[in-house]
């Protein structure tokens, strides 16, 4: 079944990449492990799979050591400051930044350990209360530019979480503000690369306006039991 759905996924990133004009190899695909075994894991390895994404960061790193094959780990959910302690040394990627104090304690935690880490801002594009990511401009640009002052975080793009909805034009009014800011602070000198964007129900959208990141869980491993 994993393979199975993962074919599919593969099939549908080839599709909407054709009709954006752009190459395959322009979205990397994120698998959101959250809550899924490590057997689960390695066999998404073996299928190719490189990089993982995690939502906990006691579930990051009681993982890491358990997986037989060097990958790319992601840390894709909101991230208390408590807990970059144990991000930091595993995940390349940071998704979720919403602060200025987490940026600091980031850079901070990265300096200990000689470590460029790489972070995306987290955007609330759908202006729902229930997400956490920023709302205002100006703040965004202010932690732009506060990652530019440090010597250990390179922010790299931005990252957002779309309505769970079926609504096509919704979902991609909320890709495009975010594609449209990537660009803003690009007009400003801040060369961001990366589009972190659409999750299962919503991939094909998020790549047809210009997501470099997909985060996809269930369409990939299947639905989560939360009661394990």
């Amino acid at each position: 079944m994993l393979k199975e759905n993962y074919l599919n996924i593969v099939d549908i990133i080839k599709h909407a990449c054709f009709n954006a004009s752009r190459p395959e190899t322009s979205v990397r695909l994120i698998a959101v492990s959250k809550t899924k075994p490590i057997d689960k894991i390695e066999e998404a390895i073996k299928l190719g799979i490189n990089d993982f994404g995690e939502n906990k960061a006691q579930e990051l790193k009681s993982k890491v050591p358990k997986t037989s094959s060097k990958v790319n780990w992601h840390f894709i959910g909101h991230l208390q400051s408590n807990k970059v302690k144990d991000v930091v040394p595993i995940a390349e990627y940071i998704h979720a930044v919403d602060s200025l104090k987490l940026v600091r304690e980031i850079d901070k935690r990265a300096k200990n350990i000689n470590k460029i880490q790489k972070i995306l801002i987290e955007i609330n594009t759908s202006m729902e209360s229930s997400k956490f990511g920023l709302t205002n401009e100006d703040d965004v640009f202010e932690i732009a530019s506060a990652c530019n002052e440090t010597s250990n975080v390179k922010l790299v793009g931005l990252m957002t979480m779309a309505p769970f909805t079926n609504e096509d034009e919704i979902l991609r009014n909320c890709f495009i503000k975010l594609r449209n800011l990537k660009q803003k602070l690009n007009n400003n000198g801040f060369n961001l690369s990366e589009l972190s964007m659409g999750i299962s129900n919503d991939f094909k959208i998020a790549i047809e306006e210009g997501a470099t990141m997909v985060r996809i869980g269930t369409a990939l491993f299947g639905a989560r039991n939360y009661q394990c």
